[in-house]
């Protein structure tokens, strides 16, 4: 065991270090909130990580995701997390893909192969389609809901599906689940009451046509990042 995880072991014992450093998980998404997650992962020691996005560093990123600097914007954002990730621990196993994931590339993974999946992405088709996988393959999963246009970070809950409440996102996940008969899922969402973004004060409808994404700020996405992170850490360690 290399000397940078002594805390880790002081903490969680040598024998639960090792069980990090032997897990592989998969994180699809590297936002504001999947970001966060892949680094206290890493940090932890887990010893492989598949990491899933098919988006560049943009500027407007820079707000709240980790790997969004000047110096990488444009760049596709797996290429930065792998420099990242390898600078923390040289022996990480990481395997990128530099997907959005659907239905056309989705039996590229093998979701039995892995110890956990996080779901840190925002399309509510992707989102369905990876806790189905992750059912049929009987692979632990854990699902960000909204982060966006909240201002509370100390409103995020854990929870099963069914019990989340407000979250407008984990309506429609909770509603799609319910047709597929799925249930125990694990979800971090906020009980905040979302906040209207500014630009949504203007009604007209080339207004309504150009707004595409929530209004974001830097300490709310890495605070969920973080809680799936700390769920999927405390969970390994069980077994």
């Amino acid at each position: 065991m290399s000397n940078w995880q002594i805390r880790t072991k002081n903490l969680i014992d040598e024998i639960n270090t090792k069980k990090l450093n032997g897990a592989k998980i998969a994180v699809f998404g590297l936002g504001g909130v999947g970001s966060y997650c892949v680094e206290a992962l890493a940090r932890a020691g887990v010893g492989s990580l598949d990491i899933v996005d098919g988006d560049i560093v943009a500027e407007s990123n820079i707000n709240r995701q980790l790997y969004a600097l000047n110096s990488t914007v444009g760049k596709n954002k797996t290429d930065v997390a792998f420099d990242r990730l390898k600078d923390i621990n040289s022996d990480i196993c990481i395997n990128i893909y530099n997907m959005f994931v659907n239905n056309d590339n989705v039996e590229t993974f093998d979701f039995s192969s892995y110890d956990y999946v996080v779901d840190a992405i925002d399309m509510v088709s992707s989102k369905i389609l990876l806790i189905e996988k992750c059912k049929q393959s009987n692979t632990p999963i854990i699902c960000a809901m909204s982060a966006g246009n909240k201002l509370d970070a100390t409103a995020f809950e854990i929870a099963d599906i069914s019990k989340t409440s407000v979250c407008p996102l984990a309506k429609v996940i909770r509603n799609e689940l319910r047709k597929r008969n799925i249930g125990q899922v694990k979800v971090v969402y906020s009980k905040e009451i979302p906040i209207r973004p500014l630009d949504s004060q203007d009604e007209s409808i080339a207004n309504y046509k150009k707004r595409s994404s929530p209004a974001s700020i830097s300490f709310v996405p890495s605070t969920m990042g973080l809680i799936l992170a700390g769920e999927v850490i405390k969970d390994i360690i069980k077994k």
